[in-house]
């Protein structure tokens, strides 16, 4: 079959690409002959491969050819290039790998039973070219060319010199760069290339890799599936270690990106290779072993995985807690490895491939002496040498070796995983060509065309569209050439007898839900054999009531606990800021949750209240007691003598004014905040008034006494009434006015203290506040100055010594009481208004009543005219 490049590619700069590396890999392309140009240019060119082909580790012809690149050996030999001469054919080294060995027999045992088959390619035979790579770049460079031209190492061309395709598809390679450097080989003539174990996440990039398909799922839903696992275990402070190629820094690269969105914070983040220098895998092991994270990651081929743990089981160290990809994690040989017992990671699902284990096994000796690639593998598990040239001291194989009781990685096949994905991918490339060369008749048989041309570019299409079902495992790709991603969750447990085992705890699909795809259902065995979750963080989770500050300079898992502040509250482990409490709810001790203010006002139940109400209540029973005293002694001199009309006034002033103190006691309401203002404005005003009236009196009763004077008829009982009316009518006509304009309403007061709330009366208006207060002033002002002009009149006339000293005490309360009612808080504001008026009005009682009421009571001898005549004419006298 000749090959052409893709239309997406020019074809004489593909055919020169060509051209270009075999001369380099395979030591040279040369120009043999060449017909005669014609207009249209080159007609026909010999071409000569000056390289060695290497001949596939397994070959069968068929009618349509399908490559296979496995990863066998795990070196290449170093080859030193004088350029003077020929390169050394390339050749593998090291020891073989027999699960790779596997894979590839795998790929075989899929080809022969699709030619059995009377469903799949009825009539059709497929052949396989199954090559090893060498685990190296270089190697599976040749293999693709090789693959690409063939192995005939003179051949003609038409226009191209492009060589003849032997494959319509590929299956591999194992490892990730491999596969890229193939995939820039293969890509511009379309050939598809069907990997089972590349999972770089790079390869899903279809401008880069228009061919590539993978039946394993991308690293990209691996290294989310690994960020998730880690924070559904609570581990935010790990360790990362990475293999220096495509897989493991792109690998890597797409986990540290899930990590940090998931909160996750990495201590180092080590790559190393298996061709690097000891000294450096020495390096990254003596960091795991310093380091505070008890995680890591690592994210690692099975081959540098082993060198790795060679190194760290050199030094111990703490255990640590191994994450691990499903390259390593899922590796039958790395169980040997007991630093790693507890181990988990996600890998493919486990599946039965019936048949294949008997095929396996079913090497006999002739089989394995004509392939080279098995009797290394013979020789190499059993111990023993085949054939001739066998040394003086080697075991020569007998026949008495029995494969069935051997135990090795080519024949466990309990956990039948990635050669699951190798089935998978020969399944696929074969229904793309079924669908190209066969067609269902009317009589539901299928008619294949086993001569059809069928070209590379068209198995690509039709792999695009592939969609079936094989043992019960769905088979299909995305728009990426990506598979459904599923994983396994494995841990490395131990058995009673001491021997590892790999152990499925859950499963993890990537098509559900964020919060649906991890599924654990079976007990995790943890490092040290331990069912405890081991704990991995750099700083100790901070507690509600706390928030996180970030340690300066190290990652934001690095923190110290800070207490929320005054207000806040943090209700959940690890916040990050605290949150303010509404403004009337105040933080518990704990400061964990937010708990409704307590309400505070000036209670009757509280001992400030009971004693304000029993000053209260004492002194209106005290003014109803001096009244009924009055009254009772109405005709005395004494009562005569004090305009009892007045005095009663006066009385019942003092009364009101002790009673409306209680409205200032007591919850806030609309009401009793209008009411206490109103009440005690008039009513002191009322008060003030009459003791006002007893002044004037005094003044006018003394020129009365003067020859001439008729001033009496002037001030009158009508017109002192007039006067206390009148008075009391202005300040009515204030609280009226402030009422109606701005009234007093109750308010809840959360700016004087912060963990309570204060139930207050706002003025409302405070011009109307101060007004009330400034006319009650201006009338005891007025009252002082008068009374204090009146003072050395006779005292049996007057009262002006008692109003004086009554004024002085009044005005100095309520002096005072400015000052200290602005700087009062909370409900002691109330308290220090109502010790005002309680005391003012006690003063005004106790000098104006108090010595009548002692005159009259005990000394009944002084209560007469007579005696208040006598008095006044030696006041007069003197």
């Amino acid at each position: 079959m000749r090959l052409s490049p893709s239309p997406a590619l020019d074809p004489s700069l593909a055919g020169s690409l060509v051209l270009l590396h075999l001369a380099v890999v395979t030591g040279g392309l040369a120009l043999l002959s060449s017909a005669s140009s014609s207009a249209s240019g080159l007609e026909s060119v010999r071409c000569r491969l000056q390289g060695t082909p290497r001949r596939p580790a397994f070959s069968q012809d068929g009618d349509f050819v399908i490559g296979g690149v496995f990863s066998m050996h795990y070196y290449m030999h170093t080859v030193d290039h004088s350029y003077t001469s020929l390169p050394e054919p390339l050749q593998c080294t090291g020891s073989m790998d027999s699960r790779e060995l596997r894979f590839s027999r795998a790929m075989i045992f899929a080809v022969e039973e699709i030619n059995n088959s009377s469903d799949l390619l009825p009539g059709v035979t497929l052949g396989y070219q199954v090559h090893d790579s060498c685990n190296s770049v270089p190697m599976a460079v040749k293999v693709a060319f090789q693959l690409a031209n063939g192995l005939d190492p003179m051949f003609d061309t038409g226009e191209q010199c492009s060589g003849s395709a032997t494959v319509t598809a590929i299956v591999g390679e194992s490892a990730s760069s491999p596969t890229i450097s193939m995939l820039r080989i293969i890509s511009p003539f379309g050939i598809p290339q069907v990997s089972h174990y590349s999972t770089c996440a790079c390869l899903s990039d279809k401008k880069q890799y228009p061919t590539f398909f993978r039946t394993i799922p991308s690293d990209q839903f691996q290294a989310a599936a690994l960020a998730h696992l880690i924070r559904h275990f609570g581990w935010t402070w790990i360790g990362a270690v990475r293999s220096d190629s495509d897989y493991g820094n792109n690998g890597m690269a797409a986990f540290l990106q899930a990590a940090q969105k998931e909160g996750i914070c990495v201590e180092y983040s080590e790559a190393f290779s298996l061709t690097n220098p000891l000294s450096r895998v020495q390096r990254v092991a003596d960091v795991i072993r310093s380091s505070t994270a008890r995680v890591v990651v690592a994210f690692v081929s099975a081959w540098d995985m082993r060198i790795l743990l060679r190194e760290m089981e050199r030094l111990p160290s703490p255990p640590r807690q191994w994450i691990g990809s499903e390259t390593w994690v899922t590796d039958p040989d790395m169980l040997r490895f007991s630093l790693c017992a507890g181990a988990i990671g996600f890998g493919i699902q486990r599946s039965v491939i019936p048949g294949l284990r008997d095929f396996l096994l079913d090497l006999s000796p002739q089989k394995v002496s004509n392939s080279p690639l098995l009797t290394e593998f013979w020789e190499g598990a059993f111990g023993c040498r085949l054939g001739i040239g066998v040394g003086v001291e080697e075991k020569v194989c007998d026949g008495s070796e029995d494969i069935q009781q051997l135990q090795t990685p080519y024949t466990d096949t309990s956990q039948l995983r990635v050669t699951n994905m190798v089935y998978k991918a020969v399944y696929a490339i074969a229904h793309a060509i079924h669908s190209i060369v066969c067609e269902e008749r009317e009589n539901s048989t299928v008619n294949c065309d086993k001569n059809l041309n069928v070209k590379p570019t068209q198995v690509l299409e039709r792999l695009r569209r592939v969609n079936f079902s094989r043992n019960g495992y769905q088979v299909s790709f995305d728009a990426n050439g990506d598979p459904l991603a599923t994983y396994e969750l494995v841990n490395w447990q131990r058995r009673k007898s001491g021997k590892m085992e790999f152990v499925t705890v859950g499963r993890y699909d990537a098509s559900l839900p964020p919060d649906q795809r991890l599924d654990i259902d079976r007990e995790i065995t943890w490092v040290k054999n331990s069912t405890q979750v081991p704990v991995s963080v750099c700083s100790e989770s901070c507690p509600p009531g706390t928030r996180k500050a970030i340690q300066k300079g190290k990652p934001v898992c690095c923190y110290d606990c800070i207490q929320c502040a005054e207000g806040e509250i943090s209700n959940n482990t690890d916040s990050s800021d605290c949150l303010i409490c509404p403004e009337e709810y105040w933080p518990n001790a704990e400061r964990d949750r937010c708990i409704l203010k307590p309400v505070e006002f000036l209670s009757f139940h509280e001992v400030l209240g009971i004693i304000l109400t029993a000053c209260s209540v004492g002194g209106a029973c005290l003014a109803i007691a001096t009244a009924t005293v009055f009254y009772r002694h109405r005709t005395s001199a004494i009562v005569r003598a004090n305009n009892s009309e007045l005095s009663f006034l006066l009385l019942f002033s003092l009364a009101l004014c002790f009673l409306c103190s209680l409205t200032f006691i007591g919850r806030p309401s609309e009401w009793s905040c209008m009411l206490r203002h109103t009440a005690f404005g008039i009513t002191f005003v009322l008060c003030i008034s009459c003791v006002l009236g007893k002044t004037i009196v005094v003044l006018m009763a003394f020129r009365a006494t003067l020859p001439a004077s008729n001033v009496m008829k002037w001030f009158g009982p009508p017109q002192q009434r007039l006067t206390v009316v009148s008075f009391t009518f202005v300040q009515a006509l204030i609280c009226t006015l402030w009422l109606v304009l701005s009234p007093p309403f109750p308010i809840k007061n959360l700016t004087t203290y912060k963990e309570k709330i204060i139930l207050e009366c706002d003025v409302g208006s405070a011009i109307g506040f101060w007004a009330v207060l400034g006319y009650i002033g201006l009338l005891s002002l007025l009252c002082f100055v008068l009374a204090f002009l009146a003072r050395k009149l006779p005292d049996n006339f007057n009262e002006a010594k008692f109003i004086t000293f009554s004024m002085l005490i009044f005005c100095a309360v309520w002096i005072t009481f400015i000052p200290a009612y602005v700087s009062s808080p909370g409900k002691l504001t109330v308290a220090v208004e109502i010790f005002a008026i309680i005391t003012s009005s006690f003063g005004l009682f106790f000098l104006l009543f108090v010595p009548k009421c002692f005159t009259i009571l005990f000394r009944p001898e002084k209560n007469t005219k007579k005696h208040l005549r006598d008095k006044t004419s030696n006041d007069i006298r003197y």
